[in-house]
């Protein structure tokens, strides 16, 4: 047969109560078997004063005061200790079924759920806000995740719609085969080919799966590397490249080829948002005992609600020009989970729209 458990206030209950009984017993025992032996030791220091019919009687009569003093004493405290006692147990156990409540329905996904902080302890405050963070997260995670499902549906619907039509269009004898038909499929499944490479790397690299070589290297000829690979890039768009090295910037160690991925995907997204006949540079530094990698561009800017989100999967400031771009969002994101492989932290800045944008990698040295 199913019996209900009791809850938390019950077993809190009967939890006091015990204790309650365990003291009232242990302190009854103890006053009869240690008071009447005291009392008795007090008279016969004056039993010649007192004829021994007297002594039994004052013994007697002190033996009933004391049971009777001691039978009311406890019972009253017994019944304040209980009131007490179902008080507290019913505001400890108030919060925690609220917070059990409150799991239920985020487990449940709503994730607007919020627990007020109890006001008893701060490690019952601690718990409350540690929940309503949470909450707070999955929120986040949850609008990311179905931002993320809309984007990539996106990001595949144009080079599948544009594989598809040129298909079409040779079945139905619209369109040959010639160079630019291939041209444009080549294009589109290299598109389709640099997303899923892209959406591979970073889960890869944000569940640590990513099969780093780490050794020793001139911060120095990391910025020169991925400066020689994004030249001809910037030349073609008309933006002027520029670094800036500090002699003291010294070694660290690093997987050459993913810094190298680092810098080379910030100086693609400077490029991307930076308008011809504007700069970018390239520069490294040292911060105290750390190395400092920054890319700083003079182009759109960002608005200060888009800086906390832009590292995160297919984020963007502005969904619409940037897939007319024909970037995947996925670029800062991969960013983010090599820097932290390595121990570091990335960051971006801007004052606004129109004042351009830093990023900095920071890295300890090696």
């Amino acid at each position: 047969m199913w019996r209900m458990k009791p809850g938390m206030a019950g077993r809190l209950f009967v939890a006091q109560v015990l204790v309650l009984l365990t003291g009232g017993v242990t302190l009854g025992l103890v006053a009869a078997a240690v008071g009447p032996r005291i009392f008795h030791d007090h008279l016969e220091r004056v039993s010649g004063a007192v004829d021994a019919q007297a002594v039994a009687h004052i013994e007697e009569a002190y033996a009933s005061a004391s049971a009777v003093s001691m039978g009311v004493g406890l019972l009253v405290a017994l019944l304040a200790a209980l009131a007490v006692s179902a008080y507290v147990a019913r505001r400890v156990a108030r919060p925690v079924g609220q917070l059990a409540d409150a799991a239920s329905e985020v487990a449940d996904g709503r994730y607007g759920t919020r627990v007020a902080l109890p006001g008893i302890g701060r490690e019952f405050d601690t718990v409350a806000e540690s929940f309503n963070a949470m909450a707070a997260r999955l929120a986040d995670v949850e609008a990311t995740r179905r931002r993320l499902l809309a984007d990539l549906g996106h990001e595949l619907r144009t080079p599948v719609a544009t594989i598809e039509a040129y298909v079409d269009a040779a079945e139905d004898g619209v369109a040959v085969p010639d160079e630019d038909t291939w041209s444009v499929l080549r294009a589109q499944t290299a598109r389709l080919r640099r997303l899923a490479e892209d959406i591979a790397a970073v889960s890869r690299a944000e569940e640590h799966q990513l099969d780093l070589h780490p050794r020793p290297i001139a911060a120095a000829d990391l910025v020169r590397g991925a400066v020689a690979a994004a030249r001809p890039g910037y030349e073609a768009k008309g933006v002027r490249l520029r670094e800036r090295i500090d002699a003291t910037a010294g070694h660290v160690d690093v997987d050459p080829d993913r810094m190298g991925q680092v810098l080379t995907n910030l100086l693609d997204n400077a490029l991307a948002h930076t308008p011809p006949g504007a700069a970018v540079t390239a520069a490294v530094d040292r911060d105290g005992t750390l190395l400092r990698f920054t890319v700083t561009d003079t182009g759109e800017g960002i608005e200060a609600e888009h800086l906390p989100h832009l590292f995160e999967r297919f984020y963007r400031a502005e969904p619409a020009r940037d897939r007319e771009r024909g970037g995947s969002g996925i670029g800062l994101a991969i960013v983010r989970a090599i820097v932290a492989e390595h121990g570091g932290t990335v960051s971006a800045a801007s004052d606004g729209p129109g004042t351009g944008a830093t990023f900095t990698v920071t890295l300890p040295p090696a």
